[in-house]
């Protein structure tokens, strides 16, 4: 699919089939991820990835977002590991994270897949249930992945898009 075209299709998936993802997909957008752009190539990112009955149910009980999918991903970062900015002391590890995450939604979308970025969870209540795996990193977002529901559809809002001329300006 043309980058274009894949930009302007791509939604937030709320609702997944219960139809598992195969490795080599799940492999093909941890490597999307993997091969993002990060600051001076430090590679802070921490993915969790939550594909048991039980890893599944404890990292859901920790968000109000409840779309059941087969995989969801933590993406995480190390800001111990992450770029900082001289002079202001800006950690970066947040931004790789966002900047992973996107590429792996849109990894994903090229595979058929669905997902959606949540920033709708408590981090602590995950850090609880998962401590050993979350130890000295910052969660970023939450990524339900997996295959559409039938009856999916993008939500009534996801072609709504402000003028080019409210978002940027030419100087």
């Amino acid at each position: 699919m043309a980058f274009s075209t894949l930009a302007v299709e791509r939604y937030s998936l709320r609702k997944f089939s219960d139809r598992p993802v195969e490795p080599e997909k799940l492999t093909a957008i941890l490597e999307a991820g993997r091969s993002a752009p990060t600051a001076h190539n430090n590679q802070p990112q921490r993915i969790l990835v939550f594909q048991s009955t039980q890893a599944l149910a404890r990292a859901e009980a920790c968000t109000s977002c409840l779309f059941h999918p087969p995989v969801m991903l933590a993406v995480c970062c190390d800001p111990a590991a992450a770029w900082v900015r001289d002079g202001d002391g800006k950690n970066y590890g947040e931004i790789d994270a966002a900047i992973v995450t996107t590429q792996m939604m849109l990894q994903a979308a090229d595979l058929g897949l669905g997902t959606t970025c949540v920033g709708m969870f408590d981090p602590e209540k995950l850090r609880a249930a998962f401590p050993e795996a979350l130890a000295g990193l910052e969660i970023v977002a939450l990524l339900p992945l997996g295959y559409p529901a039938e009856n999916a559809r993008p939500s009534r809002l996801h072609g709504d898009r402000k003028p080019l001329a409210e978002l940027v300006q030419y100087l």
